[in-house]
C-alpha cells in the first residue's frame, strides 16, 4: 500500500478545471447595472440551481470605488433577470420567484412580476405583475416613468385579452403557430404567436418600500415582430428602437425609429436601401443617436459596418470615424456628447475606445481583455465594464477616461488558478498575411515533455477568440495535459476589413489554409507534439471540422459540433436564410460545401448536435452522420465515428448536466483517438 494517510481526507482535491461536476458550479459574471447617481453597481451572477440542471441569476451590490466588498441583494430560488434603478435608488428587476395572490386573484403558471428592492434596504416586494411577465426595463434619472418590454399575443388589445388567449391555449394544450411571413424562428426559439411591445408606466408613491406601478400606456401597439432593442436617453426625453420590417423575397430590413413618449408616434431616423441599422445609443440630452450602419454583403463583397450619427434636432445624419477600419459597437456618449464610447474587436482583444464625435479621432482606453456591459458614470469620468480573456474568466473594472487606466473592483466571485499559460502566436500565410491566434500551454510542459495539441476553431465565422467563454472552455483540456490552439483565420474580426474579405465566399480556401499554417507553426515547437493532434470546432468551427476531415488526414480525431455539412441544404433551412443567401451563391456552394467530399473522410469523427438548434438545423448533423455511415466499408464493430445527440438542447449546450456530458464525451474521444482505440461509452450514456 502507498504510505501516508488513507481515506478520503488524504486525497488531493481536484481543481475545478479537472472536475467537470465542480466546473459547472463555478459562478460567473453575466451583467452590470449602474444607479443613476453612480453610487452603486449591481452585478448579475449566474450559478446552478439546487438540482444543478439549470442556471439562475442573483444580484450583488458592488462598490464603484472598489473599497467595500460586494454584498448579495437577492436570494430567490428561481433567480432574477433584467434590472434597472429608479431615480430614488430603488432597484427594479424581473423574477420568476413565487408571486403572492392578490385577493382571490391567484397567480397562474404564466404570471411573472416586476419586483422592487427599496433604496434603503429591506425585502423585495412586487411592484407589478401580469400573465406573460416583463422583459426589458428602461428607466431615467429625471422622472419616475419606466419603459417596459412585454410579450403579448398578436391581436390582443390589452392585458386582459392577452391573459385570456394565454389561458385558452394552455387549457387546450395548443402550441401551433400560424405564420404569414418570414422568419419563423430565431436561434433556439419559435417566433410568435407572442411578440414584444413597449409600454410606459409611472412609478407612484412617496414612501420608500411602498411604491406601485401606475396604469401603463402602450407605446408601440400590436406590431408583430417589428420591435428590436430599445434605448432611452438619461433624461428620459428620447426613446429609440431597432425596427424590423419585411421586404420582398423574405428579406428582413433593420431600421431605427424614434418613438414619441407622449403619443407613441414613430419616426424613422435611420433607413437606407441595402443597409441595416441597429444597436442605438442616445446622448444624455436626447439629441444625438449613434447606431451601427452595416452594408449588405454580396457573394463577393463582405459585410462592412461603420458608426453612424443622427442629429434629431437638425435631421442630419453622417458617419463618425468613417476611415477607422474596425467595427465599433456604441455603448455610451460622454455627458456633453462630444465623445462616443465604443467597443470593437482589436487583434485578439475587445478594448473600449473613445471616438471624437466632431473629428472622428479614435483613442484606445483599455489594453488587455474583451469588454462588455460598458456603463458610464453620471459625471462622465469613469466607465464600468465586465472584462474577460482566455487568461481571465471575468472581473469588474473601472476605466478612467482621461488617463486611460483601469482599476479592478471587488467582485462577488473569485476564480481558481488556471493550470497553464496563454501565449500570443502567429505565422505568415502564403500570401504574406499575418495569421494570429492564442496558444494555451499546460503547466509542466517542456521540450523534454511536450504536450499533445488540440486545434479549436471558433464559430461565427465573423468572430474572434478574444473573450472568455464558459461554453467553449479550453482550460478543461489544458488541465488534462493538452495544449490548445485558438486561431483567428481569415474571416475573423479585429484585423480589418481586408482580413475578412480574404475569406469571404471562400470558406474552404484562406480560412482553411490559415488554420493549417498556424497549426504547422505551433506543431514545429519543441514543446508541442506533432504526432497526436486533435481538431474540434462548433458552428462555423464545425463547418471547418468537416472541411478539414474531407481534406486532410493529419489529425487523430475531429469533433464537429453544430456543424454545417451540406451548404446547399443549410441555406434555406437556417433561421435567417435571407442573410446567408447573400454569400452562399451557387459558385460558393459548389466550391465550399464539405458534403461533396464525403468519401474522402478517413479520420474518426465525433458529431454533436442539439435538436433545438435553429441556426444550424439538426438536419445538417443527421446528414453528416448518414454520410459517415454510408461511406464506411469496414466491419460495423470497428466503426470509428460517434454521434452525441441532445434532444432538448440547441446551438449551444446550456444546461449544467449536459455540459458535463458534452465535455466528458469530447475528452474521452480525444483520449481514445490518441491511443488508437474506440471511445468507451460514458457511464451516463
Amino acid at each position: 500500500m502507498p504510505s501516508g494517510r488513507v481515506g478520503c481526507m488524504s486525497e488531493t482535491p481536484k481543481s475545478p478545471w479537472q472536475d467537470l461536476e465542480t466546473y459547472v458550479t463555478i459562478p460567473r459574471l453575466v451583467g452590470l447595472t449602474l444607479s443613476h447617481d453612480g453610487s452603486t453597481l449591481i452585478a448579475a451572477v449566474q450559478g446552478p440551481d439546487a438540482e444543478k440542471t439549470a442556471y439562475t441569476t442573483s444580484l450583488w451590490a458592488v462598490d464603484p470605488a472598489g473599497e467595500r466588498r460586494a454584498v448579495r441583494r437577492t436570494r430567490s430560488v428561481k433567480g432574477e433577470a433584467a434590472s434597472a434603478f429608479l431615480r430614488d435608488g430603488s432597484l427594479v428587476f424581473t423574477s420568476k420567484r413565487d408571486v403572492p395572490a392578490v385577493g382571490e386573484d391567484k397567480p397562474k403558471d404564466s404570471t411573472n412580476a416586476l419586483w422592487c428592492l427599496p433604496s434603503d434596504g429591506g425585502e423585495a416586494y412586487v411592484l407589478a405583475r401580469r400573465d406573460g411577465g416583463y422583459g426589458s426595463i428602461l428607466t431615467n434619472a429625471d422622472d419616475d416613468n419606466v419603459v417596459l418590454g412585454v410579450l403579448m399575443f398578436d391581436g390582443a388589445a390589452d392585458d386582459e385579452a392577452d391573459a385570456a388567449k394565454r389561458e385558452q391555449r394552455s387549457k387546450r394544450k395548443v402550441s401551433a403557430i400560424l405564420h404569414d411571413g418570414y422568419p419563423v424562428r430565431y436561434w433556439d426559439h419559435d417566433l410568435g404567436p407572442e411578440h414584444p411591445r413597449l409600454r410606459l408606466a409611472p412609478v407612484e408613491g412617496d414612501v420608500v418600500g411602498d411604491l406601485t406601478l401606475g396604469g401603463p400606456r402602450d407605446l408601440t401597439g400590436d406590431v408583430g415582430a417589428a420591435l428590436g432593442d430599445a434605448a432611452l436617453s438619461r433624461g428620459g426625453q428620447t426613446l429609440v428602437a431597432e425596427w424590423k420590417r419585411s421586404a420582398a423575397h423574405g428579406v428582413t430590413v433593420s431600421e431605427v425609429v424614434r418613438i414619441d413618449l407622449a403619443t407613441g408616434e414613430r419616426t424613422v431616423i435611420a433607413a437606407e436601401d441595402g443597409v441595416e441599422f441597429g444597436s442605438p445609443v442616445v446622448s444624455d440630452d436626447g439629441r444625438l443617436v449613434a447606431v451601427v450602419r452595416s452594408l449588405d454583403s454580396t457573394p463577393t463583397k463582405a459585410v462592412d459596418s461603420k458608426l453612424w450619427l443622427v442629429d434629431l434636432a437638425t435631421g442630419e445624419s453622417r458617419f463618425v470615424a468613417e476611415g477607422w477600419d474596425r467595427w465599433g459597437h456604441p455603448v455610451a456618449f460622454s455627458p456633453d456628447a462630444s465623445t462616443l464610447y465604443v467597443v470593437a474587436d482589436e487583434d485578439g482583444a475587445a478594448p473600449v475606445f473613445a471616438v471624437d464625435v466632431a473629428t472622428g479621432g479614435v483613442r484606445r482606453l483599455t489594453e488587455e481583455g474583451a469588454h462588455h456591459n460598458v456603463l458610464r458614470s453620471p459625471d462622465g469620468s469613469t466607465l464600468y465594464a465586465l472584462r474577460s480573456s482566455y487568461s481571465n474568466p471575468g472581473d469588474i473594472v473601472a476605466i478612467d477616461v482621461d488617463t486611460a487606466t483601469t482599476r479592478v473592483l471587488r467582485s462577488p466571485v473569485a476564480y481558481p488558478e488556471l493550470p497553464g499559460r496563454v501565449e500570443r502566436v502567429e505565422t505568415t500565410a502564403a500570401d504574406g498575411t499575418r495569421v494570429p491566434g492564442w496558444l494555451i500551454v499546460p503547466d509542466g510542459t517542456t521540450d523534454e515533455a511536450p504536450a499533445p495539441l488540440t486545434l479549436w476553431v471558433h464559430g461565427g465565422p465573423l468572430g474572434s477568440w478574444n473573450a472568455w467563454s464558459w461554453r467553449w472552455c479550453p482550460w478543461l483540456l489544458v488541465a488534462r495535459g493538452q495544449a490548445v490552439l485558438l486561431p483567428d483565420p481569415a474571416l475573423s474580426t479585429g484585423y480589418g476589413l481586408d482580413y475578412i474579405q480574404r475569406g469571404w465566399g471562400r470558406w474552404g480556401a484562406e480560412p482553411f489554409t490559415d488554420i493549417m499554417a498556424l497549426t504547422d507553426a505551433v506543431e514545429a515547437r519543441p514543446d508541442i507534439r506533432d504526432d497526436a493532434s486533435v481538431m474540434m470546432g462548433g458552428s462555423f468551427g464545425g463547418y471547418m471540422a468537416n472541411w478539414i476531415a474531407t481534406h486532410t488526414d493529419r489529425f487523430k480525431g475531429i469533433v464537429s459540433h453544430a456543424s454545417l455539412w451540406n451548404l446547399t441544404a443549410f441555406g434555406p433551412s437556417t433561421d435567417a436564410a435571407w442573410y446567408w443567401s447573400r454569400e452562399l451563391s451557387p459558385e460558393m456552394l459548389e466550391a465550399n460545401s464539405p458534403h461533396r467530399f464525403a468519401g474522402d473522410i478517413v479520420t474518426p469523427m465525433l458529431v454533436i448536435h442539439g435538436d433545438l438548434d435553429y441556426r444550424v438545423p439538426i438536419s445538417e448533423g443527421l446528414a453528416l452522420w448518414w454520410s459517415l455511415n454510408e461511406k464506411f466499408d469496414g466491419d460495423p464493430a470497428e466503426f470509428p465515428h460517434r454521434f452525441l445527440y441532445f434532444p432538448d438542447e440547441n446551438h449551444w449546450i446550456l444546461t449544467p448536466q449536459h455540459a458535463v456530458v458534452w465535455y466528458e464525451t469530447v475528452l474521452g474521444f480525444a483520449d481514445a483517438v490518441r491511443e488508437g482505440r474506440l471511445l468507451e461509452r460514458p457511464a451516463i450514456l
